[in-house]
């Protein structure tokens, strides 16, 4: 990362620690993992404790909860050195960051010493968010007016719940679960959904199958299944019908933290690419030497400091809202990051020529990871319309 983004001693002091866990933890193990054939095996819970080790896991909580309180840019920071060496692990890292700091500011006192206090302690606990179903994902980003299929039916003392999740990351990994319920069967999701807080092990409440998925394979994404879930009054985050309120007031780095992640890989295929096209000659000279490539390597350089500081910038605003926050932030650094990664992937698979399609070169890992953001929080033709929505309704 450069240097000139970084702002303070404490925050050159978390990369520093974050850099030599990358290199000692999770750059030796991920080739490996990203090669296994079942999908739940990609994922590493020595990877996570040992990020516990060092503090990572837990940063954005409060001391109270014996975190670090990391700001919206540091902990984008965070997230794009862990995905400069493994896309899968900062997306582990993101969804845990993101809603650790989450449900301490959504949740009431008593749910958090239900939740957070038991998470904390525990070396290998992620979190996981639950919205996304088989005929529900882009909706909830317009949102579009059906309802959710996941759905409460009103019983004595809560909801009985009955539905699926799918794509959930940290879904069949996670100790506890935001998961977000249509309550109120005539309205539009936007409406009549309810946010819950979920504990694993509730009865009625089980794990589908584990994605197989093309790449961003450390991260595991899996169903949730409810088949007669109760959920207790106690269980409502905010207010019945609010739940989409919580999205909008408590999500707003949301979308910086996944340009982050996306955006390491685009670092890690820049690195690979200028590491190449000085090591190969062709033509009697480096690839670096001849200006097709030079010119190219900058451009990369370029896409990849442009959409940096659009994430920067959405970060310190989603902290500092009455300075000037503009909604089309929550939706646009994803898009930017995941265009610009994919094409350096692209550019990167072409300086390699044919070594880049052999596995053991690397790029062919990175080249599957860049593709995973094109659709991951929001398919980006989606976020466009949603943005232009901001600007023009």
């Amino acid at each position: 990362m450069e240097e000139m983004f970084i702002q303070t001693d404490e925050q050159r002091a978390i990369l520093e620690t974050v850099r030599r866990f990358v290199a000692e933890v999770v750059t030796p193990k991920a080739p490996a993992l990203d090669a296994m054939t079942d999908p739940a095996a990609g994922y590493s819970e020595e990877i996570v404790a040992a990020a516990d080790a060092v503090g990572i896991r837990t940063m954005t909580l409060s001391e109270k909860y014996g975190g670090l309180g990391t700001d919206s840019i540091t902990t984008a920071m965070v997230v794009e050195e862990l995905a400069i060496g493994d896309l899968g692990t900062s997306v582990v890292m993101a969804q845990t960051l993101k809603l650790a700091h989450i449900m301490e500011q959504a949740l009431n006192a008593e749910q958090q010493k239900r939740s957070l206090a038991i998470f904390a302690k525990d070396p290998k606990g992620v979190l996981a968010i639950g919205i996304t179903e088989p005929d529900n994902a882009s909706n909830y980003f317009l949102p579009f007016p059906t309802p959710m299929r996941t759905f409460g039916e009103r019983t004595k003392g809560g909801w009985i719940v009955n539905g699926m999740k799918h794509f959930i990351s940290n879904g069949n990994r996670a100790s506890f679960y935001l998961v977000f319920i249509q309550t109120e069967k005539n309205k539009p999701m936007a409406q009549g959904m309810t946010c819950f807080l979920l504990e694993r092990g509730r009865q009625g409440f089980s794990i589908g199958r584990v994605h197989d998925k093309m790449g961003e394979r450390l991260a595991n994404n899996a169903e949730l299944i409810f088949q007669d879930c109760f959920f207790p009054e106690e269980n409502v985050v905010g207010e019945v019908g609010k739940g989409f309120d919580v999205l909008a007031h408590f999500f707003p780095s949301s979308n910086s933290y996944a340009a982050a992640s996306i955006l390491g890989v685009a670092v890690a295929l820049h690195r690979k690419a200028i590491q190449w096209a000085k090591l190969r000659v062709q033509g009697g000279k480096p690839l670096i030497e001849h200006d097709g490539i030079r010119a190219q390597l900058v451009e990369m350089k370029m896409l990849i400091d442009a959409s940096r500081s659009y994430i920067h910038r959405a970060c310190w605003l989603a902290d500092h809202q009455d300075q000037g926050w503009d909604k089309t932030l929550g939706a646009l650094p994803k898009v930017m990051a995941s265009q610009a990664a994919w094409k350096i992937a692209t550019w990167t698979l072409e300086i390699h020529g044919g070594s880049g399609y052999m596995k053991e070169v690397g790029v062919e890992k990175l080249v599957r990871d860049a593709a995973a953001f094109l659709h991951s929080d929001g398919v980006n033709r989606t976020l466009f319309l949603k943005a232009a929505n901001f600007m023009f309704n």
